[in-house]
């Protein structure tokens, strides 16, 4: 069942104008302290949200398009949209039209799946529900656009350039490279459940006999970790404590952590590891605990990030689980139906605390492509050959805004067999992340990077 609604904070324009303002001086770190605001501010923006914030309606009234650099964006609360997105006033002041402030608000916030009642079958809010499937934008950094109009406003009004931040040796952007290890033991199955269904006993004791006497083509972290070496990157590995199934039969690990890690963690050598927290703990605090507890005694030191199984997120629940946790961030926020931006921003952020009407102290670092979002038949079903063509785009964008382009890759799907989207599209993706002069990170630089 959907949680209920909490008590929700009154979240009034300071309230909202702070939240924005976080953001955009996280992105631009050397932003002079000049006035933005609604009234009688250097930077004024036109107000269009009327009372849309005080109500519990997850949908705002459809955008205005708007071309801003060459991109066709979608203006949420823009009350005025035959007027220019910026107009130029007395005293090196500047109007903008458009409520960029609301909008942003509305979409970093992830008001729309907070107030939503859609859920798909894993308790997750559904790509189809969302605006950005309605208007077509889940690959562009909305948000990002609209930093970059109050970016420009900003100059205007103080004849001062601002940088976006920078990465480690002026890198233009940052890649995040991830794994979650959901299985270790299992590569031997489908093809012996294959072989079974065709009556092949030969191949099916062949499978057979290989499980018993040879480790398993998904038990291969150090492969992992050596391929992504080679393009001079770092690996996270996100573990399942839990190997028992959820309490609605979806599958957690197929291995043990605490019986499997002192074999494992060499192969690891000084990798990232975080929390991969099993089916139901999104909504169950407790339970995350423990497995926490778990992984910790494994590592024999502290998590720093997590990463729901299944991408499992509820918006009334899961961020105050992970605030009281005290994580240093998430790396759950992405849709698994399409790559792209589930709250339509490039960079990490604060999710928003709608109880107290402030930012979490965590860091989200959002999802933006995952292997399985790129073949499974429920979702794309991408050739090999179109995988790169489709991304290429949203890592462009994410290039443009100096932002993180967090990558999803399972171990399993570093095995040969996988011809689909497996190491072969791997090897694609980070040839040409590699060739952009990506910096490659893992999460505790992000967080030190952003903080």
């Amino acid at each position: 069942m959907l949680p209920p609604l909490p008590i929700i904070a009154p979240l009034t324009a300071d309230i909202r104008l702070a939240y924005v303002l976080q953001h955009f001086r996280l992105a631009f770190p050397a932003a002079p302290e000049i006035t933005i605001g609604y009234t009688d501010a250097h930077v004024q923006i036109v107000e269009g949200s009327g009372q849309f914030f005080a109500q519990t309606q997850p949908y705002p009234p459809a955008p205005n398009q708007r071309e801003w650099r060459g991109q066709s964006l979608p203006f949420f609360f823009d009350a005025e949209p035959a007027k220019p997105l910026l107009e130029l006033l007395p005293q090196q002041r500047v109007l903008i039209h458009a409520d960029i402030i609301s909008a942003a608000f509305y979409l970093l916030s992830g008001w729309q799946e907070f107030f939503s009642e859609e859920r798909d079958r894993h308790g997750r809010f559904p790509y189809a529900a969302s605006v950005q499937q309605q208007y077509g934008f889940v690959a562009v950094p909305v948000v990002n656009y609209y930093f970059d109009v109050l970016k420009t406003a900003v100059e205007h009004a103080t004849g001062v350039p601002l940088r976006q931040r920078r990465w480690a040796h002026d890198a233009p952007f940052a890649a995040f490279i991830t794994h979650d290890i959901d299985n270790l033991r299992s590569a031997w199955k489908a093809p012996a459940k294959s072989a079974l269904q065709r009556r092949d006993w030969r191949g099916f004791g062949q499978q057979l006999w290989r499980h018993y006497t040879q480790p398993d083509a998904w038990d291969n972290l150090a492969l992992v970790r050596e391929t992504v070496a080679a393009y001079g990157a770092k690996s996270t590995f996100f573990f399942l404590p839990e190997h028992r199934p959820g309490a609605n039969g979806t599958p957690n690990a197929d291995y043990s952590v605490v019986k499997v890690w002192p074999r494992i963690a060499p192969a690891l050598a000084d990798s990232e590891v975080g929390l991969h927290g099993s089916i139901g703990r999104a909504v169950q605090g407790a339970n995350l605990k423990s497995e926490e507890h778990r992984l910790q005694a494994c590592l024999q030191g502290q998590v720093a990030g997590i990463r729901f199984h299944y991408l499992g997120w509820e918006p009334r629940i899961t961020p105050g689980i992970v605030h009281t946790l005290r994580l240093s961030y998430d790396s759950t926020l992405g849709f698994a139906e399409h790559f792209g931006f589930r709250n339509s921003y490039c960079h990490p952020f604060q999710p928003f605390d709608f109880s107290q009407g402030q930012a979490y102290d965590f860091l989200e670092i959002p999802l933006n492509v995952m292997d399985a979002t790129l073949y499974h038949p429920n979702y794309l079903k991408l050739a090999a050959d179109e995988i790169l063509p489709a991304l290429q785009p949203l890592f462009e964008q994410i290039e443009r805004f100096g932002g993180v382009c967090t990558v999803l890759w399972h171990n399993e799907n570093f095995d040969p067999a996988n011809e689909h989207n497996g190491p072969q599209q791997f090897h694609t993706i980070m040839e040409y992340l590699r060739s952009r002069r990506v910096a490659f990170v893992n999460g505790q630089d992000i967080c030190a990077t952003v903080s």
